[in-house]
């Protein structure tokens, strides 16, 4: 997981285009945004598409959260941290809280 993971994120940095003062509330917000994209793509499968996946709405999502993953990469990146250590991090999280161990 460490490798791929790490290796997105050093690609995506090159789209990292925004005002280094600000960098942290910058991405944060993106973030935040963009998982309100992933809302309300979801919100459109109950209104739009009477409550069924179209390949159309799975393919905007899939859009989205893309968004989302480059957001997250970024945030990491600022906060000075591989993308692999926040995913181990959050595994490790969830597997205290559980009380399981992933294979």
């Amino acid at each position: 997981m460490a490798n791929a993971l790490d290796e997105y994120q050093r690609k995506t940095a090159v789209f990292a285009a925004y005002p280094r003062e600000t960098a942290l509330a910058y991405v944060g917000l993106g973030l935040a945004g963009e998982a309100g994209e992933v809302a309300n793509q979801l919100k459109k499968i109950i209104r739009d598409d009477a409550g069924s996946m179209t390949a159309d709405r799975k393919e905007k999502l899939i859009d989205e959260l893309g968004d989302v993953l480059w957001y997250c990469a970024a945030l990491a990146r600022e906060l000075g941290l591989p993308l692999s250590q926040v995913a181990q991090i959050n595994i490790d999280k969830l597997s205290k809280r559980h009380g399981k161990t992933p294979q």
